[in-house]
């Protein structure tokens, strides 16, 4: 079970994620869970979850692959990052492992937060 509030979820962004999932399955052997041809999860080296995954459609940023953060109470983390300054840029949103959203810290950092259903 994720920690709250701890680094828990990487995600890269692709122009083209069959390019993309190839390089990294031969590179380093990592496999992945397909979820259509927009998204696909990095399978956590011992099998049991994922630890990542790859966005389609999206150019890479500067600022480097996407970082998320797991919370216990989603809305509470969401009031929280907007009380200390920063701003919600996407969400809360459902998606398939639950619910997310995405921030900016006042100096720019753009992160996420996850929570299960």
């Amino acid at each position: 079970m994720p920690s709250h509030h701890a680094l828990d979820y990487v995600e890269l962004s692709s122009t083209d994620l069959d390019t993309t999932i190839a390089f990294y399955e031969n590179v380093f052997g990592w496999s992945f869970t397909r979820y259509g041809d927009a998204y696909a999860g990095i399978q956590a080296p011992d099998g049991d979850g994922e630890v990542g995954g790859i966005a389609a459609g999206a150019e890479p940023t500067p600022g480097g692959p996407f970082v998320m953060l797991f919370s216990d109470d989603l809305d509470a983390t969401a009031e929280a990052v907007t009380a200390a300054g920063g701003s919600i840029t996407d969400g809360p949103y459902e998606f398939p492992g639950g619910r997310r959203f995405h921030f900016t810290d006042p100096t720019g950092n753009a992160l996420g937060v996850w929570a299960t259903a």
